[in-house]
């Protein structure tokens, strides 16, 4: 029997989380049951009421805390429901849902602790300023952290029972990404990575991590690895 919770942030989301979080799916080959749990970082929209129109319960923020503080509530909560298999799944409709099957099927064969859903390990075509974006953040964590990837910053993974027991990240922000990399090789977690498709559109390029993000980004990954 494996337990799978999809865990989706949500932050000002409104405008399209009812479509993302109905496109869900309800049954994965391998999975015998699966709950989705939205986290409100702190919307001021109607995400809250977007999500439960769409017939899903939520984790709230009072305010609003950051990507990684999203993650970390996820991960409470997936401890707490003794999830075998944590997924997290971006709430701005830029992940392809029939993609999580792909990126569990690691852990269910028990091949993968942590599976990352790379955009760019079979790129096909991509915006060339999200492709600079990916390439730089994958050089810092390579270069801070010792750690290869060909997405650090994907929204989309999945965590085995293991690693959600023994991951710790301090990073709020987009920053904890790299972060959850560095956890998998101090704890030796089995890492794998998987191809999957990005939906590239206006809404969720204005939506993703920005372009000049990326030396705030470096300069939380470098003071954190200097504490």
């Amino acid at each position: 029997m494996v337990k799978v919770i999809i865990v989706v942030p949500v932050f000002n989301e409104s405008a399209v989380i009812y479509k993302v979080l109905k496109a869900i799916p309800k049954k994965i080959n391998g999975v015998s049951k699966i709950d989705v749990i939205v986290v409100n970082d702190g919307s001021t929209d109607k995400s809250q009421f977007e999500v439960e129109r769409a017939g899903f319960s939520t984790v709230e923020h009072v305010i609003n805390r950051g990507l990684g503080a999203a993650i970390k509530t996820g991960i409470a909560y997936a401890r707490a429901k003794k999830a075998d298999i944590m997924v997290t799944f971006d709430g701005d409709g830029q992940h392809n849902p029939s993609d999580i099957e792909k990126i569990i099927s690691p852990i269910v064969q028990k091949k993968a602790d942590l599976v990352i859903g790379s955009r760019f390990k079979k790129l096909k075509k991509a915006p060339l300023d999200r492709y600079f974006l990916n390439w730089f953040a994958n050089f810092i964590t390579l270069l801070l952290y010792g750690v290869a990837t060909t997405d650090s910053q994907s929204g989309l993974r999945a965590f085995s029972k293991k690693a959600l027991n023994l991951i710790d990240f301090k990073g709020e922000r987009m920053d904890f990404s790299s972060e959850i990399l560095l956890e998998a090789k101090r704890n030796n977690f089995k890492k794998a990575e998987v191809p999957i498709k990005a939906i590239y559109t206006e809404y969720s390029r204005k939506k993703g991590q920005k372009n000049s993000n990326a030396i705030p980004t470096f300069a939380r990954f470098l003071v954190r690895l200097l504490r």
